[in-house]
């Protein structure tokens, strides 16, 4: 346990800030041009992890496995819209487990797996045994739907598509989750209960809108586009390749269209920033600084325009790398960085550890990386695993190594992670590095087996009549009524 104050309490509370779609294009990662100075605000008073990765670089599963702190493969959500009390049905969700310890547990905005934008203003497909409490903000955004001009005409989630929009930021979904989590602040304030807050932001998800003045901060002509060899794609497994342009009508594109994308992207973050501010300046005003844990994170990480690729959904850096802010009362190492490895399931045991309440179950995966807000150079794994459909990748100080699965012929991918950060040069087939190959491909066998077996004390249930598009809410209607479709044993 590190040396951390909390105050007059015997438990800290939680602020657990999630964005969607949020890469580490952010000052206080050193990005050359975007603008967040109130995340960069936290970063001083916190500490900033170098390589923390997500678990899969897809909002529904990333979302469900630190929330249950079990691997996607463990908790059944390896498609986007799966719900996992279908597969893991007394699991204990990281804000049930503060529940249970007497917190009350609130969610704003998305958590759990959204339709962006489609859901705004719904459940979506949230849990609600997770929350005491559950807010579904709807700004002026879902309104100017018809203003926003997007590569595919009416569609939005999966398509770049962006708008420069009028109105302030209240107006704005993300304006009014800042808001009603303020208001949510101000009464557990007075009411003096720990609190677990899960604060959702849909930005800088697509479609990219914020108030123009945001599009204002930047220049189109600074941005930098990045490049591509025209040979690129012939050098990976053909799954890689075709994973890289099922998105037909956003690859290939010219250069002005790309940096009329990446510059909405940039305005994008910079809202969600000056919201995430409104935050601080509340807890700060609040007095809560000194009683609570603030963790500040993205889904999973972004592409914008790297490898030719837009969106997520891939094992590159790109996708997988996500920003994390963590910040709690009386850390040593505020305003320091770690080069630790961490993992999103890691935040399960690190928040429960740092705000004083009793161990997860112990069918909860990941670790408590407490220690690294004293001691940022403490050691915690050699390697990192992320996984994503039919394709693991595993990630060392060194190299990063993936392997497709379920494809006949050359499956695998090779980058030397300090020499070519990029990851632009395959070496699974030169034969200068075929002893890194056999011995990256020994971690990679270990690393899938034990993140696809299945943790002691959690049944696991397999239902392969369910409805992945059926709301959180209607699977309790039919668990409650004894109508859900019958359950087979995974693990015989």
């Amino acid at each position: 346990m590190t040396s951390l104050t909390a105050g007059s309490r015997d438990k800290l509370n939680v602020l657990f800030i999630m964005t969607d779609d949020l890469n580490c294009n952010l000052g206080a990662y050193g990005h050359y041009m975007v603008k967040s100075p109130n995340i960069d605000r936290l970063a001083d008073q916190a500490i900033v992890f170098d390589n923390a990765y997500c678990n899969y670089p897809v909002c529904g599963s990333s979302r469900a496995s630190f929330m249950t702190g079990l691997h996607p493969d463990q908790n059944g959500v390896t498609q986007l819209r799966k719900l996992f009390r279908y597969y893991v049905p007394q699991v204990k969700t990281m804000s049930q487990h503060f529940m249970e310890n007497g917190y009350v547990a609130a969610r704003v905005g998305k958590i759990y797996h959204y339709d962006n934008p489609k859901g705004i203003g719904t459940n979506g497909h949230d849990d609600p045994e997770s929350w005491d409490i559950r807010v579904n903000p709807r700004g002026r955004d879902k309104d100017d739907e018809d203003q926003i001009f997007s590569l595919n005409p009416g569609s939005f989630g999966a398509t770049l598509s962006w708008l420069a929009a009028e109105g302030t930021d209240e107006e704005q979904t993300d304006g009014k989750v800042a808001t009603e989590s303020i208001r949510l602040l101000k009464q557990f304030k007075e009411s003096g209960q720990p609190f677990f807050l899960g604060v959702g932001f849909y930005k800088p998800h697509t479609p990219y809108v914020a108030p123009e003045k945001y599009f204002d901060w930047y220049d189109p002509d600074e941005i930098e586009v990045p490049r591509v060899p025209a040979d690129y794609l012939s050098t990976l497994p053909e799954p890689a390749a075709k994973n890289l342009t099922r998105w037909k009508h956003q690859t290939g594109l010219d250069d002005a269209t790309k940096r009329k994308a990446i510059h909405a992207y940039y305005s994008t973050i910079s809202f969600l920033d000056a919201q995430v501010g409104r935050l601080l300046d509340a807890m700060e005003e609040l007095g809560l600084m000194d009683d609570t844990v603030i963790l500040f994170s993205s889904d999973h990480g972004y592409h914008m325009g790297e490898h030719d690729y837009f969106q997520k959904t891939t094992p590159f850096e790109d996708a997988d790398r996500v920003p994390l802010i963590l910040y709690a009362p009386g850390m040593k190492a505020a305003g320091q960085r770690s080069k630790s490895f961490v993992e999103m399931i890691d935040f399960y045991r690190t928040l429960s550890e740092l705000a004083g309440v009793s161990a997860p179950p112990d069918y909860v995966q990941g670790m408590s990386v407490a220690g690294l807000l004293d001691d940022p150079g403490m050691p915690t794994r050699d390697a990192v695993l992320t996984t994503l459909q039919t394709a693991y990748t595993l990630r060392t100080e060194r190299y990063r190594y993936t392997k497709w699965l379920d494809t006949e012929g050359f499956n695998t991918e090779l980058y030397d992670r300090l020499n070519d950060p990029a990851e632009m040069v395959n070496l699974a087939r030169d034969p200068n590095y075929q002893d890194v190959v056999e011995s990256m491909d020994a971690g990679w066998e270990a690393h899938v087996e034990r993140v696809r077996s299945h943790p002691e004390g959690l049944e696991y249930f397999e239902n392969p009549q369910a409805d992945t598009n059926l709301s959180m809410e209607k699977y309790m209607e039919l668990e409650r009524t004894g109508k859900l479709p019958k359950s087979t044993d995974r693990w015989d």
